[in-house]
């Protein structure tokens, strides 16, 4: 994939988060956040299911045995997202709690880069030093009251 794709996929993505943290707070408003998650990912599933029946692309589910115990921590830390997002967008709104949401998932990110744990290594200058201090300024200043 082309770098300008991929980061117009990412920019999609991120809007989406925006719009499902909203809609899935409205769900769990009305039916409860451990219902509500459930209900999103089980319409997710029957969605996932309909696109491998349609365009099984080239994964395999036979290789799952290939792939180490931790790479299914995805499930559960999905489950946490999505009860996570919806609990706080709930109570505190959608800029507010999408800002404490990028601002711990961007200083992980940065963390696991920094260390290669996913198999890419940067490096910690000091422009990315005054990136990340003006990003967790720029939160602290959306985030105040």
């Amino acid at each position: 994939m082309r770098p300008l794709i991929a980061f117009l996929v990412a920019s999609l993505a991120g809007s989406s988060m925006a719009l499902q943290g909203a809609f899935n707070a409205i769900l769990g408003k009305k039916v409860g956040s451990f219902h509500a998650s459930f209900i999103v990912h089980v319409i997710g599933t029957i969605l996932l299911g309909m696109v491998l029946l349609l365009a099984p692309g080239d994964g395999s589910f036979g290789k799952i045995k290939e792939s180490p115990w931790y790479a299914f921590l995805g499930g559960p830390l999905n489950v946490l997202i999505i009860w996570g997002v919806l609990s706080s967008v709930g109570r505190l709104g959608v800029a507010p709690a999408t800002t404490a949401i990028l601002f711990t998932q961007i200083s992980t990110a940065l963390l696991l880069d920094l260390a290669g744990l996913l198999g890419t290594k940067i490096s910690f200058t000091p422009l990315k030093a005054l990136g990340a201090v003006l990003f967790g300024l720029g939160a602290w200043l959306l985030l105040r009251q």
